[in-house]
């Protein structure tokens, strides 16, 4: 797993008394990396490696096991199950939208989607492949892979693990949603919104929640580089009774990869894109209702005790916030003729 070395924590409080900020719709195209310029023939290959579960280690586990993209790009259970049954430690973040986003996995250890890529096929618990030269010997052992493989990157031997990872990468670039009540309002149709919902959108940037989630994915500045890391610490305001009954600080986040006592329980921002369609909710998915994610956020993020109305409000601000979501049809996997790759 290649960790993110160049990281920058952005606090977020300070961010908001230092820069203007305003809502912005989300973009209709995500960008793309000069070194992996968008194909169609890219994204076809990448998605049928995404929904491939030949590339786990016992054939049970695809990418598309844990970031389901015929739904919330989720598995919505508190913490996904991997080979052998066996359970991960966190919950996994939605696809939908990671395009956009300047680090990825909840710690952001990877500094882009294509460096996320290459992490769960290798890990034990996930995916379970032993490296990445097996990784690359099963794909060449499927001819369909092989003639793919060539026909989108060229040269001697195009079937490499890189190559797998950009191929991957280029399929998520497609999943955005940009056209949610929310963006349709920010471009202009003024009824796009419920008056519930717009006292949600002026409650959540007057207590002060966009000053950690802010931008067009509501996950950080849009001007933030690759690899650039926006970071919050979780829970800011400990000692509520939110800490045990949720365990909220039992997993110390970005430290599990610095080791710097400094970065104990900062998290990654996530998302607000189709939040309502993604619990459980937190690193641990120990949250079942956004009612009350709202309310564990508002204590522990602004240490406010909210009532039900703003909850109400809030929720109704968060649901407008969900995209219409591309059709995505299952791909053909290429055969493996007159033999097994998986044991």
């Amino acid at each position: 797993m290649k960790i993110v070395s160049k990281t920058i924590l952005f606090f977020c409080a300070a961010l908001l008394t230092s820069q203007a900020w305003a809502f912005e719709a989300l973009p209709k195209q995500a960008p793309a990396p000069k070194d992996n310029p968008i194909t169609k023939a890219k994204i076809e290959l990448g998605k049928q490696l995404f929904f491939d579960p030949r590339l786990s280690k016992d054939g049970t586990v695809s990418c598309n096991s844990c970031h389901n993209v015929m739904a919330s790009g989720t598995d919505n259970r508190p913490v996904s199950v991997g080979v052998d049954a066996q359970k991960g430690g966190r919950s996994a973040p939605t696809v939908w939208n990671a395009a956009f986003l300047s680090t990825q996995f909840w710690d952001g250890r990877a500094a882009s989607l294509e460096d996320q890529a290459k992490g769960p096929i290798l890990n034990p618990i996930e995916m379970g492949m032993p490296s990445a030269d097996e990784v690359v010997a099963r794909i060449k052992g499927i001819p369909g892979y092989v003639k793919q493989f060539k026909k989108v990157f060229g040269g001697k031997d195009p079937v490499t693990y890189d190559n797998l990872a950009k191929a991957i990468a280029t399929f998520e670039r497609t999943l955005i949603t940009p056209d949610s009540k929310f963006d349709r309002y920010m471009r202009g149709d003024k009824k796009a919104l419920s008056k519930k919902a717009k006292a949600g959108m002026k409650l959540v940037k007057d207590i002060g929640c966009t000053s950690c989630h802010t931008g067009p994915n509501f996950s950080g500045p849009k001007n933030l580089k690759v690899g650039e890391g926006f970071f919050q610490k979780f829970p800011t305001f400990s000692g509520s009774n939110y800490d045990k009954k949720y365990n909220l600080m039992a997993d110390l986040g970005l430290y599990s990869v610095t080791n710097k006592d400094s970065d104990k329980n900062m998290w990654r921002v996530p998302t607000w894109r189709n939040v309502a369609v993604t619990a459980p909710y937190f690193h641990n998915g120990s949250v079942q209702s956004l009612d009350e994610a709202v309310k564990v956020m508002a204590k522990t993020q602004l240490n406010k005790d909210l009532t039900e109305q703003q909850v109400g409000e809030i929720v109704a601000f968060l649901n407008s916030l969900t995209g219409k979501f591309p059709k995505i049809t299952m791909p053909r996997l290429p055969d493996t003729p007159n033999t097994s790759l998986v044991n």
